[in-house]
Order: C-alpha cells, then structure tokens, then sequence
C-alpha cells in the first residue's frame, strides 16, 4: 500500500537548491522503499543578500509561512536557512521550532517543525562527533557565527572554509563539484566529520559521498541533516543511497 507524504518547505525568496536538493534525496528512496511517496510544497520568506539584517527581516515572516503550509495539511515543515536561525544567537532554533509549531497549532493543524539549523546540531551529534571542519559559502564574520552555534551546542570546529559569497542567488549557482577541491583545502587533523556544505543554498549533494569516500570520513551537510529530520519526523527509515553516512540506514 502506497503511503504519500507532504512535506512543507520554508524557504529563502532566493533560495533554489532546498526546493532541489531535498526533493532529489526523498524521491531517490523510491528504489528503497517504493510504498512511500512525497510531494513538496513551498511558502517562500523574502531575502536576497545574506547579511544579518536581511536574514532577521526575513525570520520574521516564517510564522506566515508555516500558517500558509499547515493550511496543506502537511505531514512535516522544514524551516532551512540555517544562518538566518544561527544568527540570532545560540540556542534559537529552538525557540524557532516551538514558535511555528504554535502557529500550525492555532491554525488548527498541529505539525512537526525541522529546522536546518537544529537538524545539522542533531545530525552531528547522532553520528557521534564531537569535533568537525566545516565549509561555508558565507563572509566569514557569518561563518564565525555559525562556530559560536556550533560551540555553544557542544561540537567543536576544527577548521573551516568561508567562500564568502553574499548574494544568495550566486550562492545557488555554486558548482558543487568545487567542493572536492575546497575539502582537500580543509584540515581534517583530529575532526571526526566534515560538514561539506553549512547552509541549504549552497549545492553539495553531489560531491557528498565522493568527498566521503576520498577522505574516509563522514559527510554531511546541512541539506542531509534535514532530510534526516524530516524522515525521523515521519517515523520513516533515514536512509537515502549516495548521500552520506548520516543518511546510509544505520541511524
């Protein structure tokens, strides 16, 4: 018996790779599991360049989006943009996830909540790591946020890789096979994973496993770590084929 999903997205206006990336990994485990099916619905929140002005104008607007999607009666929404949360200082996805899991509530259609931001902290920890390097498209004073997050949440950051890129849209045009060279820049000493792409906008999907192979480490990235969470918020199996050790089943 078939069993379809709706998964709800909030998303960046000038985001393009979460509304690829996720679909590409939930679709590509129908030769896995072919009774399970999603489909994707979006509410988009305005931004175009990633400073903490535009990324907190923009939060704002994610209580109408999650409103606007429960009205679908989506199984599970995911919130990704992990700098916008990580900019607010440390611990706010929390305060995120509580808030627009209120406002489905009041809408009368209660729904689980993922944040890219919180999901990444989960996914890290779930692989058991404590220690890991990181690449992020961002300035490095955002990158520097996300280590603060990071920090306070109890993973340390070996090194990481700002490519400093402040228009989202440019972001989204990254070629991810880049990133084989840019992992081979990084320092790996003593991390226990890497983190190949800290932000939902920046494509990696298909460098992930490659990247895994070659240093012999697990990968993962932001956009895993949310597939993750949306398959655990759905009491479904985390496993996905070529996506990282996250997502290879034995979580």
């Amino acid at each position: 018996m078939t069993k379809n999903f709706r998964v709800g997205l909030i998303v960046p206006s000038s985001n393009t790779t979460m509304e690829t990336e996720i679909p590409a990994m939930l679709n590509s485990r129908v030769q896995l599991f072919p009774e399970e099916t999603f489909t994707f619905h979006s509410s988009r929140m305005r931004m175009m360049h990633v400073n903490p002005e535009e990324l907190k104008q923009m939060d704002v607007e994610s209580d109408r989006c999650a409103v606007e999607l429960s009205d679908a009666r989506c199984d599970v929404l995911a919130y990704a943009c992990l700098i916008a949360i990580m900019c607010q200082g440390p611990g706010y996805h929390q305060v995120s996830e509580e808030r627009l899991g209120q406002a489905t509530a009041d809408n009368g259609a209660a729904t689980p909540i993922v944040s890219s931001a919180g999901a990444l902290i989960d996914g890290i920890k779930t692989i058991g790591a404590k220690k890991v390097s990181i690449i992020t498209p961002y300035m490095k004073p955002l990158t520097n946020m996300v280590i603060e997050y990071l920090n306070t949440a109890g993973i340390e950051v070996i090194d990481s890789i700002s490519l400093e890129v402040a228009d989202n849209l440019e972001v989204g045009r990254l070629d991810p096979m880049n990133l084989l060279e840019h992992a081979e820049r990084l320092n790996i000493e003593g991390a226990d994973a890497v983190v190949l792409s800290a932000c939902v906008q920046m494509p990696s999907l298909p460098a992930i496993q490659k990247v895994q192979d070659k240093l012999g480490l697990p990968v993962l990235s932001a956009a895993t770590s949310t597939v993750y969470k949306i398959l655990k918020g759905l009491n479904l199996k985390a496993e996905v084929p070529n996506a990282g050790h996250l997502l290879s089943g034995k979580f």
